[in-house]
């Protein structure tokens, strides 16, 4: 069993694009953020964890670690996606960039200005499951990582288009839990609630 968690919030969410910019932390809600998920995270029973390199994820995991007592295992497979010259800039400015308009309307055949696509985003998260799926064959094992790097895993287990990322959230210190059977059937759960169907157009 994986759980998939986000950091948690670091004050740019939904103004910035952080991507992989240097020495970004956990705002003050980000660390109440994490340390509520550490206790959520250790009535799981982990047997592992493991972090992408940003600071925001790494103390997201240290809080975890602090009440399980594991150690945290840096993962470059769970890193931020390389969003390039993106990085850093206001999501009001980025909708001026055509090609940002692009990226997230053809999110299956475009990519980054530093070459990243969403499926080597995906790629690089699975490859990395399926490797601790075989070093803890029935253990439970925490990941945390960033939203889109998550969508990303969660549309190629369950076989849907990269452009179904619009369709759910991954918020700041929500938790996906995925289990992989012997057979290599797939059940996920976002926050304890099923996988959620595309949402409605509103009117």
């Amino acid at each position: 069993m994986f759980h998939l968690l986000r950091h948690a919030d670091h004050g740019h969410v939904g103004k910035i694009l952080t991507g992989r910019m240097p020495g970004i932390h956990l705002s003050e809600t980000g660390h109440i953020q994490a340390e509520a998920m550490a206790s959520r995270m250790a009535a799981m029973g982990l047997d592992a964890l493991y972090s992408s390199p940003q600071p925001r994820a790494r103390e997201t995991a240290e809080c975890i670690a602090s009440v399980t007592g594991l150690e945290i295992g840096i993962a470059e497979e769970l890193d931020e996606i390389d969003f390039g010259r993106w990085a850093g800039q206001t999501f009001d400015a980025l909708e001026e960039d055509p090609n940002w308009r692009h990226w997230n309307a053809e999110r299956e055949t475009t990519c980054t200005p530093a070459g990243e696509t969403m499926n080597d985003a995906a790629a690089r998260l699975t490859g990395l499951i399926d490797r601790l799926s075989v070093m803890f064959p029935s253990g439970s094992v925490c990941l945390v990582s960033h939203s889109d790097v998550i969508k990303a895993g969660i549309c190629r287990y369950l076989g849907k288009s990269f452009q179904t990322i619009h369709d759910f959230e991954i918020a700041p210190a929500s938790v996906a839990t995925l289990l992989i059977d012997e057979r290599h059937e797939t059940m996920l759960a976002l926050d304890g609630n099923r996988f959620p169907e595309p949402k409605e157009a509103v009117p």
